[in-house]
């Protein structure tokens, strides 16, 4: 199994790798672009179109599963994906309404849960209840699966965010399926990440290869960790994991913590102020990263660490033998108190504190710390960074000359 792994493995990376400059040139003849307004970070037009190197990656992997993993039946997975990324493109380029766009993706997971049944259908022992009925296991399953892709597609505001985060989660489903021996769940998270790893490189470190995933990534990439929540809670070995006092619940929601609780605060904080939760606004997470003055890959890189220290406390609690209800309890209790808490918390310290010159206040000393440890996020400028820049970009410019 692991031969076969590797193999997928790295042919969804050179795929990735390979599409990927193909797929910026046409985007840019085709003014493909995201452009910048008083919301967004970026402040030029960016190509809007990685989300089909990426697929390309995960398509040439899926086809090299079907022919070495045996049973493997990914069918109907791939075809909902192609669906959510081509409803995804048609968004980056009209522009959909949120209504259009949430009916949508309802009936695209509706349609994977009809074909395949995947759904939340127990909740392995969680407050003592186990087999649900399908009137409460279906809504659940679409609630939580549209959640997923909405949430995925919030968090796409600064570079290599959305797709670090993809990385890290899909490399743990990776090991949870391969560990309960579902190679194809398992084959399809180490296909992702490899697809993505491309992707990832050129966002972060690249200038004239940048490229953004766009809708049609993100709802792509929600409607992945949506098959991987489904597959979790449809595990043939749970009541293993049952019986080791694994919460399965606790479990995925502490690989999706920040996503979830993220936009489940920003959207509460909307209705709270009278209006839509789907209105953009610039009062995510990253955007107080970015405030404090931190990189775009800094910021990344510190609330991708936040949401791997709640799998680690997650870990610690199970290896402890705490009881299922509890750990759950406690994942939920560190998903509001990093987002939600720590949110307001810095965003008091930022108002407040020292007046200045100009009769604003300049911060606690709090806020001033951590803007410090923003200034030292930027090491664009180091040998390494120019070493990866001059690697992505110089690929590109040998690419289009040939």
């Amino acid at each position: 199994m692991t031969q076969n792994l590797i193999i997928m493995a790295l042919l969804s990376l050179f795929v990735s790798s390979a599409a990927y400059p193909f797929v910026l040139r046409y985007a840019l003849r085709h003014k493909v672009v995201d452009n910048p307004d008083a919301r967004k970070i970026h402040r030029r037009p960016m190509p809007v179109m990685g989300s089909l190197a990426v697929y390309a990656g995960i398509f040439a992997g899926c086809v090299a599963m079907s022919l070495l993993v045996r049973g493997a039946s990914i069918h109907w997975a791939l075809m909902a994906l192609t669906t959510m990324l081509v409803l995804g493109v048609w968004d980056d380029i009209k522009n959909l309404s949120a209504v259009l766009r949430f009916m949508l993706q309802m009936g695209i997971v509706g349609g994977y849960i009809a074909l395949t049944g995947n759904y939340i259908w127990n909740f392995h022992g969680l407050f003592g209840q186990h087999e649900l009925s399908l009137w409460l296991g279906i809504p659940l399953s679409l609630v939580a699966g549209v959640g997923i892709i909405n949430a995925i597609n919030m968090i796409d505001g600064i570079d290599g965010y959305s797709s670090g985060y993809v990385i890290m989660s899909c490399s743990f489903f990776a090991a949870l399926f391969l560990m309960t021996g579902q190679h194809v769940w398992s084959s399809l998270a180490v296909i992702v990440v490899a697809s993505l790893i491309p992707f990832f490189m050129h966002n972060v470190f690249g200038v004239k290869s940048k490229m953004f995933v766009g809708d049609g990534g993100t709802m792509m990439l929600g409607f992945i960790m949506t098959i991987f929540v489904l597959g979790a809670f449809s595990l043939r070995r749970a009541p293993q994991l049952e019986g080791q006092g694994v919460s399965i619940a606790a479990m995925t929601l502490a690989v999706m913590c920040i996503p979830v609780f993220d936009t489940l605060r920003v959207m509460t904080a909307r209705m709270f102020r009278g209006r839509s939760p789907f209105k953009p606004d610039k009062t995510h997470l990253h955007h107080l990263f970015i405030d404090m003055g931190f990189s775009h890959l800094g910021a990344a890189m510190a609330i991708l660490s936040i949401n791997f220290v709640v799998i680690l406390v997650w870990l610690l609690l199970w290896q402890a033998g705490v009881s299922i209800d509890m750990q759950t309890y406690i994942v939920v209790l560190m998903g509001v108190a990093v987002t939600f808490g720590f949110y307001r918390l810095m965003r008091w310290h930022q108002h407040n504190g020292p007046v200045g010159a100009d009769g604003l206040p300049q911060g606690t000393a709090l806020w001033r710390l951590a803007c410090r440890a923003g200034q030292w996020s930027h090491k664009e400028r180091g040998h390494v960074w120019l070493f990866l820049r001059k690697m992505v970009d110089g690929r590109l410019l040998r690419r289009q000359t040939k």
